[in-house]
């Protein structure tokens, strides 16, 4: 277990130490190839970017990893732009990266191996329609995810997903990813809230995936392509279903003692079967860092806190919110507050939503994981969490989606500190660990990317990823879409073809 521990932990900066010594990595100005004029031809020149800034720019989101080696960077308006592209690319034999907003924290954007197109559809922006009788809307994948929600107010609806980056991510990304948020304990996942799907395949053939039907025939190609990170190919267009809006809502802020108190009344509240809207709860590290950044009202002298939120029928929450309340006091909790309007609702929810950004004035950098635990072990497993920590002589922050056991630690360090990046991969190779041996799984809602590939052996049998890389390859067959992500290397003799400039030594 020792030495899983080591490689896993010392996966991301030995290869991204990897690929800074890639060619290009320094993103000298380029020179205009064949490529780039078939590109250019197919969109616009101004929206085919190879200078050193922009393919810099995309070689890396929001994760702690960093090094990608991005080509020309392309922003299609149409399907039929996308599926030049595509063609473009097979014919120069050159790997494609789709990407959103790159918000992701996995690693999942990062363009590897040899100069990959990278494909950015945030000019794909467009809410095609509202079809109120069938309960969906058709968007494109480069629509934000909570403009999208804005555009459906006034008709009475809303996209229930809602991470907490909601205010960029894009609705691509969060079908790339299966994304969450806290309103997902109720509601779903991502995947929850996509009827179809038009996708552009690696060779550029058009389909459709899943159906306005709700109980389509045939295979559920829809569902194996949400949470697939664009290794599959790339999302044109989504039918999102609509959420219509609950005339109800009850928010309430809970106080403990203790994080192992907010954890069972967790637990307490979904046994009693209550099922919220959302329960998020943040330790007391987070919660100061939040009130001095929001000055939302959370008490800094808790040891934790619990958000949690009901709707349904103005009968009925009621009956729920006191229903937690009792639950809460039960375990110990301090103080019960309910949000006395929907300013006050509004203003504890920025706080939640704001979190990750309120560890600055702390210090300048984070690595957030997104492992999820059954609720039942949550409490030990967050005890492991600190203790992972003072071994590792690093801060630890935890804020998450308590109602599904969605761990959200945050490790706060300063990457300009020697040695820390090496005790921040190790810390989070132990966290994943934990997490896994408590019975967990992987990711909620981040995704696997680069940084979970290694752990994959560990969750999945032999059998179990061969089944999955027969998937990819009967989208993909030579993995020219995404290379380098999600299936661990030695799995995808494909991917290593891919990733050729990259040391083998360094994926293993």
């Amino acid at each position: 277990m020792a030495s899983f521990l080591k490689s896993a932990a010392s996966a991301g900066s030995a290869a991204y130490d990897s690929f800074r010594r890639l060619p290009g990595r320094k993103f000298e100005p380029a020179e205009t190839d064949q490529l780039v004029l078939d590109l250019q031809a197919a969109l616009t020149e101004d929206r085919v970017r190879n200078d050193s800034a922009q393919r810099a720019l995309m070689s890396h989101d929001a994760s702690v990893f960093d090094g990608g080696n991005a080509g020309p960077v392309c922003y299609p308006e149409t399907t039929d732009e996308v599926v030049a592209i595509m063609k473009i690319a097979e014919r120069h034999d050159r790997a494609v990266v789709p990407r959103g907003a790159g918000t992701g924290l996995a690693g999942g954007a990062i363009p590897l191996g040899d100069a990959p197109v990278v494909i950015a559809v945030t000019k794909m922006n467009r809410v095609l329609e509202i079809d109120e009788d069938n309960g969906i809307a058709w968007v494109e994948p480069g629509v934000i995810n909570l403009d999208l929600t804005n555009h459906l107010k006034p008709h009475g609806y809303h996209f229930a997903p809602d991470p907490s980056s909601q205010q960029v991510c894009t609705i691509g990304g969060n079908v790339a990813n299966n994304s969450g948020g806290p309103h997902c304990l109720a509601y779903g996942v991502t995947n929850a809230h996509i009827m179809a799907l038009e996708v552009v395949s690696p060779a550029g053939d058009v389909l459709q995936l899943g159906g306005l039907d709700p109980e389509p025939l045939g295979l559920d190609l829809r569902g194996v392509f949400v949470g697939s990170e664009g290794t599959l190919g790339v999302t044109t267009k989504v039918a999102v279903k609509l959420t219509r809006n609950r005339p109800g809502v009850r928010t309430l802020l809970l106080s403990f003692s203790s994080v192992r108190d907010a954890a069972n009344t967790v637990s307490g509240v979904i046994a009693a079967g209550v099922v919220p809207a959302a329960m998020e709860v943040m330790d007391a590290r987070i919660t100061e860092a939040v009130e001095n950044y929001v000055h939302a009202g959370y008490p800094t002298d808790a040891a934790a806190v619990l958000l949690a939120e009901v709707d349904g029928l103005e009968s009925g929450v009621d009956i729920d919110a006191d229903q937690i309340r009792a639950i809460g006091l039960a375990n110990n909790a301090t103080d019960v507050r309910l949000a006395a309007d929907d300013t006050e609702r509004a203003l504890l929810w920025k706080g939640r939503k704001t979190a990750f950004g309120a560890i600055a004035q702390i210090a300048p950098d984070y690595y957030l994981h997104d492992t999820v635990v059954p609720r039942s072990a949550l409490a030990d497993v967050l005890e492991e969490v600190y203790a992972i920590a003072d071994r590792n002589d690093l801060l630890i922050m935890n804020v998450f989606h308590a109602g599904d056991g969605n761990l959200h630690p945050l490790i706060i360090f300063d990457g300009r500190d020697p040695g820390v990046l090496d005790r921040v991969h190790q810390a989070g190779a132990e966290i994943i660990t934990a997490s896994l041996d408590a019975g967990g799984v992987l990711s909620g809602e981040h995704g696997i990317g680069v940084e979970k590939q290694k752990f994959m052996s560990r969750m999945f049998t032999d059998d179990d990823l061969d089944h999955q890389n027969r998937v990819r390859q009967a989208f993909d067959p030579v993995c020219r879409a995404n290379p380098g992500k999600v299936m661990p290397m030695g799995h995808s003799c494909a991917d290593i073809q891919q990733l050729r400039a990259v040391p083998r030594d360094v994926w293993g």
